[in-house]
């Protein structure tokens, strides 16, 4: 970690204490101090001041077994209180659940946090079927953006420097049977997208599951988000998904993009 002593305008403890934060993901949650300390260039001493401070604050838990830490309860409260303060997702709200009520289907609404796609709402159905598709997924969830409707409907859109960076940090990794591992593919899929506006998810993220997704954007045109639309494979086809919803998605896309504009335009 480069050294912030002599700096006026940051925190050197601040921004360490954020980097532990940092560390902490779905696929590693539990972390030593010893781990830490290592990764983030610290004396264990100074790595174990740092993280006895955050367990202190609710911000860190240590596990009784293995003596190693995770997040506590305070982040989620940070997590859950920045997600209820977006307007985007006030605004959103009953557009979800109107799609949701009228097709049958869940429905998701995701904005992108660096290569992934954070779930900001849901609005669940308890259609038969649509059980085997929830990948116990909540408000808060994280998936790989390459390999979903929500994360592919938004990167068609990005700047084009922007997704260069985007797609060298992407591990192409196979998740589900249709899995797109090849870079060169995959921007012919954003391709695709931004001809179509619709982006889809055939067996990509995982078997069984397909879904369709739209960008929502703010008033300039910038795309802010995506809503998408699940169902499982024995329910439709692609081309079936792409027929039957393809328009409601797209135009519950378009009026809540149409409401942001009205919610973010000058007085």
């Amino acid at each position: 970690m480069p050294s912030l002593e002599g700096s006026t305008a940051t925190s050197q403890s601040l921004e360490r204490g954020l980097a532990i934060l940092s560390s902490f993901h779905s696929d590693r949650p539990l972390i030593g101090v010893s781990e830490l300390a290592r990764e983030l260039v610290l004396s264990r001493s100074t790595a174990h001041r740092y993280v006895a401070t955050l367990a202190k604050l609710g911000y860190l838990q240590q596990d009784p077994d293995s003596k190693r830490y995770r997040l506590g309860p305070k982040v989620l409260d940070l997590g859950f209180s920045a997600i209820n303060s977006m307007d985007l997702r006030e605004v959103s709200a009953p557009h979800l659940r109107q799609l949701s009520d009228e097709t049958g289907c869940t429905v998701n609404l995701a904005i992108l946090d660096g290569t992934d796609v954070v779930y900001i709402e849901r609005c669940r159905t308890a259609r038969p079927g649509q059980r085997e598709i929830d990948l116990n997924l909540h408000v808060g969830a994280r998936l790989p953006a390459y390999c979903t409707a929500l994360g592919k409907a938004i990167l068609a859109f990005v700047p084009e420097d922007r997704l260069d960076v985007l797609i060298e940090q992407i591990d192409f990794a196979p998740r589900g049977p249709n899995t797109l591992t090849d870079p060169v593919a995959f921007r012919e899929e954003l391709g695709r997208i931004r001809a179509s506006g619709i982006a889809v998810n055939n067996e990509e993220l995982a078997y069984g599951l397909r879904s369709i997704a739209a960008p929502i954007r703010a008033h300039s045109g910038e795309v802010l988000a995506a809503l998408n639309l699940a169902v499982h494979r024995t329910m439709l086809s692609k081309d079936e998904l792409i027929a039957r919803f393809g328009p409601c998605v797209t135009q519950t896309a378009n009026d809540i993009s149409l409401s942001m504009g009205h919610r973010l335009a000058p007085a």
